[in-house]
């Protein structure tokens, strides 16, 4: 739907809107953030429901927390109540609960699971983490930029260590915004091709750029936000020790950070493996913003959850039904 006025159906991924409407939500975020008593009942009534196949503090807490702020219901779907694609299909879960719920988060490993679930599903899906995305991360990370910063186009923003889920998501949401995304990682721990295209071909659109390097120095040098994530994600414990090898020299620490401007401020995704991808020096300093960064996820997913869901289509699908029978 790029390019059109119309908006998705679910958040998949940060590449499936169109810069206006990615602009949109964060400035939704930034009206919710500042009045949160306004949209007390703006979701009232609604339920969402959590399958989490992965473990969080912040996704749990901040989905938790910003549909009952909203005036909605959350429940909590634990890996051993789903078991996707084992105990039960994805097919069956997403039919089971679009007569029950009036939107689904999930986190989970494989991106095609978020998509299986949104082809089958008739309410919004959010893709709370896969292994190719974090959309909403991306989303909390540009809001915490333009609350700092007073915009993100035409700022530099290095992220430095692992070509992940989160450098993904970084360099979609900077391209749609016209930001100069840096990516600096070690050989063989690149992004991947398909997605750094996108972001490059964006970008072109949107008078930004991304750039891919192996020099974490270029990458810092000038920056406006400085941004590393684990060097090992979930599901990658066994490579741990042979990663650190690899990303020693892009640990960000105070003589990395001192190239980029006095005025740079630095971010993570958190959890944070202190001593390995940043030193407290770096993450304790003044000009460190990873809590108000995490508090955002808050405020930028009630803004995602108030526009997908401000509109129920459970209803709609059993009373479709009813008209046939």
């Amino acid at each position: 739907m790029q390019g059109t006025s119309a908006w998705p159906d679910d958040f998949l991924t940060v590449r499936d809107f169109s810069p206006a409407q990615i602009e949109d939500l964060l400035h939704l975020a930034v009206q919710i953030k500042a009045n949160p008593a306004g949209y007390s009942s703006a979701l009232q009534g609604k339920t969402l429901a959590m399958i989490f196949e992965k473990p969080s503090l912040r996704t749990r807490v901040t989905f938790d927390v910003g549909i009952h702020q909203l005036g909605g219901f959350s429940l909590y779907l634990s890996p051993a109540e789903i078991n996707l694609g084992k105990r039960e299909s994805v097919y069956d879960v997403a039919k089971n609960l679009e007569r029950m719920v009036q939107g689904i988060m999930i986190r989970t490993f494989a991106h095609q699971i978020v998509q299986r679930m949104a082809q089958y599903a008739s309410i919004p899906i959010i893709n709370g983490l896969t292994d190719y995305s974090h959309p909403c991360q991306a989303m909390a990370d540009y809001l915490t930029v333009l609350e700092i910063k007073g915009r993100v186009a035409g700022l530099k923003v290095a992220f430095i260590g692992d070509g992940n889920n989160v450098a993904h998501s970084l360099l979609f949401a900077g391209a749609q915004l016209g930001a100069h995304v840096w990516v600096a990682t070690p050989p063989g721990y690149e992004p991947l091709k398909d997605a750094l295209s996108w972001a490059q071909n964006r970008a072109a659109q949107t008078h930004g750029s991304c750039t891919l390097t192996t020099d974490p120095v270029r990458a810092v040098r000038d920056a406006d936000v400085i941004y590393t994530d684990v060097w090992a994600s979930m599901g990658q414990e066994n490579e741990a020790e042979a990663r650190r090898q690899h990303f020693l020299p892009y640990q960000v620490n105070g003589a990395l950070f001192a190239l980029a401007k006095p005025d740079a401020i630095f971010m993570h995704c958190l959890p944070a493996h202190r001593g390995d991808e940043v030193t407290d020096e770096v993450i304790d300093c003044p000009r460190s913003v990873v809590f108000q960064q995490a508090e955002n996820r808050l405020h930028a997913q009630k803004a995602i959850l108030l526009q997908l869901m401000k509109h129920s289509v459970a209803e709609a699908v059993v009373a479709e039904e009813l008209v046939h029978v």
